[in-house]
């Protein structure tokens, strides 16, 4: 049985053909409802679901960043402690944290799919005054093209925001398709009539430009005007597709009520991550407790500002992989550096669809010996 069980995880942790993981290719997927700019990274072959993103609004997918920028990156947040300045971060939704060093284990076993939303993606035209933007649903019921474009059965969807929403909304209508979520700052409510009112003022008051701002950070970032927000006001300030991100922003605030409950919820494991001082703090733990909790958990990052994936690429890697772990994959993984000096482990073999059988080995740092917290823990994730 132990024997078997090591044939397995040896067969799991199979990466990528070397180079494959970092060659990106950009594609056009046609859909039923227009055309999707989408990223793809790795090889279209690997027996594994793909792990498919969704950006927010002001923010597209991802952009390349030089390989020392990351590196960079990877000391500072274990050696001396500080964040990487934006003018290292750059625009990206994900890379910092695709890129992040401990993240490429992952990355190595699953190919990446990152989508743009439309005419998000970075040098897109700008629409015609006047073109009907697709809404959330719609956009969600763009993504089934782009699995049936690289021949991909299943996925496990990374979103953050006005993505998360995306993902949430493809999970529901979709659910063999997806086999694990993580919903970073999810709101799966309508605006509700104080919110329009209030964005309306805003409207009034503010720019698009700072409405967004106040959406992706938190109070504390957007009162210090950290590097970070500089950069992307800045950046979106100065945007060619602003009537696009402006289109997205409107269609986002135009969002439906998932209706979300125990009887109608996800079907898969669920992953929700916030920071706890995030403009989405009150939605994600609203949205915790709606959903079942033998299945779902929910990472409330301390100083992590509105972000995460950005600011705290080690801590979310850590949960990402614990997350995928937990699914059954990479299961002789070797854990972060945040928890080289644990050592519980537990192991089981299980079978899905009844057409695949896996190792799973969990490993969970603490001086307690405790396990990886269950899917229906909080975990407090603390700098």
């Amino acid at each position: 049985m132990t024997t078997e069980m090591q044939e397995i995880a040896i067969t799991e942790e199979k990466p990528l053909l070397t180079g494959q993981a970092d060659a990106a290719k950009e594609h056009t997927v046609e859909t039923p409802h227009g055309v999707l700019h989408v990223t793809l990274h790795g090889s279209r072959t690997s027996r594994r679901p793909a792990i498919l993103t969704f950006h927010d609004v002001g923010l597209d997918s991802e952009c390349p960043l030089p390989p020392s920028a990351f590196l960079f990156l990877a000391f500072c947040q274990s050696s001396v402690g500080f964040t990487l300045s934006s003018s290292l971060t750059g625009k990206s939704c994900f890379s910092p944290l695709f890129k992040f060093e401990e993240m490429q284990e992952i990355v190595k076993n699953f190919t990446l799919i990152h989508i743009d939303a439309p005419g998000q993606e970075e040098g897109a035209p700008a629409y015609p005054p006047g073109y009907q933007y697709p809404t959330m649903e719609t956009i969600a019921e763009m993504i089934p093209a782009v699995l049936q474009f690289f021949n991909f059965r299943t996925v496990i969807g990374v979103g953050v925001g006005a993505g998360a929403y995306v993902l949430s909304k493809f999970t529901l209508a979709n659910p063999d398709a997806v086999e694990g979520l993580v919903l970073v700052n999810i709101d799966t409510n309508a605006r509700g009539w104080l919110d329009w009112a209030a964005q309306k003022l805003s409207s009034v008051t503010s720019s698009l430009t700072e409405q967004i701002l106040c959406h992706l950070f938190s109070q504390e970032e957007m009162s210090s005007n950290t590097d970070v927000v500089q950069f992307h006001r800045d950046r979106i300030n100065k945007a060619s597709n602003l009537v696009n991100i402006e289109l997205f922003w409107k269609s986002y605030n135009s969002r439906r009520d998932l209706s979300l409950d125990r009887n109608y919820t996800f079907k898969c494991p669920v992953m929700l991550v916030v920071g706890d001082q995030a403009p989405y703090e009150e939605a994600a733990v609203e949205c915790n407790s709606k959903l079942d909790p033998t299945t779902t958990s929910f990472l409330k990052m301390a100083d992590a500002g509105g972000l995460p994936q950005l600011t705290q690429p080690a801590k979310l890697t850590e949960a990402f992989k614990y997350f995928i772990q937990g699914m059954g994959y990479m299961a002789s993984s070797c854990m972060t550096r945040l928890s080289r000096s644990r050592t519980t482990s537990l192991s089981s073999s299980y079978s899905m669809d009844g057409s695949r059988s896996r190792s799973r080995t969990l490993s969970q740092g603490s001086q307690g010996g405790q396990m990886p917290p269950s899917p229906s823990q909080t975990m407090e994730v603390s700098c």
